[in-house]
């Protein structure tokens, strides 16, 4: 830690989606860097450990995710780092996209990060500090065949970002948009990439902490800084946009 970053001891920084994957790389990385970390997962019980608290939450489910963040404000404050992560994958073309494919999609992927923002950023504004941190995808700004329910919810999610942005400037709170390229997760073992024609094989693919260590970079930036985006792609990578 240099003098001319932020240091995270003492912050709180809640993490979604974060038992797994890059969500899990992200709250181990903030952990380390000194926050206390908030992890929440529909996979993951209530418990909580030195600097770091797990709370089972949907956050699909507007009075879950109210209930979550009404405990954890009870217990450790307002957070000051949010990392919306939680997401679903599906590689499907839109005749193959059953309608419940495209609605979880949509509800874990956009609404989740919109319950997190609509709830949390009034009292961020008024406290004047915060960082709200959107975790896309190259998905987000390059369209791929058989993504149609992933692009949609992943365009949204930036253009939600994008706005935030602009409600949010000059509060104290800053936005950033991380949207890496494929990443060596679990959420590719059901598409096995590496026998498709045409797709990153998974031993190219960025790693969960790649993306993390673009997080804990955001959110230790002099205040004077804001980060508003960071794309991260794969070393050779073709696909760009």
């Amino acid at each position: 830690m240099t003098a001319a970053t932020i240091s995270l001891e003492g912050k709180v920084a809640l993490v979604t989606g974060a038992s797994r994957g890059i969500g899990r790389a992200v709250a181990d990385a903030l952990r380390t860097a000194g926050a206390h970390v908030v992890r929440l997962a529909r996979s993951l019980e209530d418990r909580a450990t030195e600097r770091q608290t797990d709370v089972h939450c949907d956050v699909t489910d507007p009075a879950a995710v109210e209930r979550a963040l009404a405990r954890i404000q009870a217990e450790l404050g307002l957070p000051d780092i949010v990392v919306s992560n939680a997401g679903v994958f599906y590689v499907k073309p839109v005749e193959a996209t059953t309608y419940r494919e495209f609605a979880e999609t949509l509800a874990t992927n956009l609404t989740g990060p919109f319950l997190l923002a609509h709830l949390l950023v009034p009292a961020l504004r008024q406290r004047g500090s915060g960082h709200l941190v959107t975790i896309g995808s190259i998905a987000d700004h390059v369209a791929f065949s058989g993504s149609t329910a992933y692009a949609a919810s992943k365009f949204g999610l930036r253009g939600m970002h994008r706005v935030l942005a602009v409600e949010l400037a000059g509060s104290g709170v800053r936005t950033t948009l991380v949207s890496p390229g494929p990443v060596d997760t679990d959420l590719w073992d059901d598409v096995d990439p590496d026998s498709k024609p045409g797709f990153t094989k998974r031993r190219d693919m960025l790693h969960a902490e790649d993306v993390a260590a673009a997080v804990v970079f955001a959110v230790t930036q002099p205040l004077r800084v804001d980060v508003t985006e960071i794309r991260l792609l794969p070393s050779g990578y073709t696909r760009r946009g």
